[in-house]
């Protein structure tokens, strides 16, 4: 796919999680939303309207929610608990641990407003530790659709999906990428452009932001290939060694910290199977400052032309 070609419109994936959600509720009743005072920021509010009786709100308890949830998992209902993600996995994370990961309770987690996508609101609100902190834990696919499309399709397979499991959405719009006709495969990356020269690994927010480096660099002679890794774990061992072994040069870029997340997760293959250079674009290890989240970036070297430029030099490591 050229980067070219992607369609410019920009959608909210929380608008696709929410129209999903219903429809899947509508089909199975065993389906129930647990919040956390969060029904307008999660977009529940279609559901609440279609389905008040499902729609557990414990107010700002996250804890109590997680607990809540496994109950109701315990009890025979799929329980879909949204919550802003640096709430839920920060404030609730031994909860999710013992009794969701560790139980294996079919309860999906679904991180609203993940990465910095709450700039404005300052660290406090920025969810930049929820990959390390969610990928280390058994059981739990931790997954971060990069569109509409591979949100709906996320979606659909978390609720067939006996077990648990983390999505991880942001607010932030971003263009359609995938197929109409997308089925969401877990621990399968999807190959956006080919590329023979250095391979560019992304997820969620900055994976469109990749296509268009990968523009800029063909500008310049150098033929990138594009993996959209969503699920991040597990991850496409596969697909990461093959992009190593072909290409010899790896770039990530993840809304989140470069330590514990995708950029570590694609390392620790490259590493045991087949090292290259690497370059992991991130938040560098410290807390990011107040700002819209496209400064945030822009900031933190993950616009298109400073993920080329970083590229570009890591190609003279090859």
């Amino acid at each position: 796919m050229d980067a070219t070609n992607v369609n410019t419109n920009l959608h909210d994936c929380r608008d696709a999680f929410a129209a999903t959600l219903e429809k899947i509720a509508s089909a199975d009743q065993t389906i129930v939303a647990v919040c956390n005072d969060s029904v307008g920021s999660s977009k529940l509010g279609g559901f609440k309207s279609k389905f008040p009786e499902r729609l557990v709100n414990v107010g700002i308890a996250e804890q109590n929610m997680v607990g809540v949830a496994a109950g109701l998992a315990n009890g025979g209902r799929i329980p879909f608990v949204c919550a802003a993600s640096c709430f839920l996995t920060g404030r609730a994370l031994e909860q999710i641990k013992a009794d969701i990961s560790y139980s294996n309770a079919n309860v999906k987690l679904i991180g609203i407003s993940s990465g910095m996508a709450y700039g404005e609101l300052g660290p406090t609100h920025h969810s930049i530790e929820d990959f390390a902190w969610t990928r280390v834990l058994p059981n739990l696919p931790v997954i971060a659709p990069c569109d509409r499309i591979e949100t709906a399709a996320a979606i659909e397979w978390a609720a067939s999906y006996a077990g648990p499991c983390f999505l991880r959405l942001s607010r932030v719009g971003v263009p359609d990428l995938l197929p109409e006709d997308h089925t969401f495969v877990p621990g399968r990356a999807n190959r956006l452009r080919d590329g023979g020269d250095v391979t560019l690994i992304a997820n969620g927010t900055l994976t469109h932001r990749m296509l268009k480096a990968a523009d800029i660099l063909a500008r310049q002679g150098v033929e990138a290939r594009v993996l959209n890794m969503a699920t991040v774990r597990p991850i496409d061992e596969d697909a990461i060694i093959a992009a190593a072994r072909e290409t010899g040069a790896i770039v990530t870029a993840e809304e989140h910290s470069i330590y514990g997340g995708l950029g570590s997760a694609v390392a620790e293959v490259v590493v045991d199977n087949a090292p290259v250079p690497m370059k992991r674009l991130g938040v560098p290890g410290i807390y990011a400052p107040t700002g819209s989240a496209e400064f945030l970036l822009d900031e933190f070297g993950m616009a298109p032309s400073a993920i080329a430029e970083a590229t570009l030099a890591l190609l003279t490591r090859k």
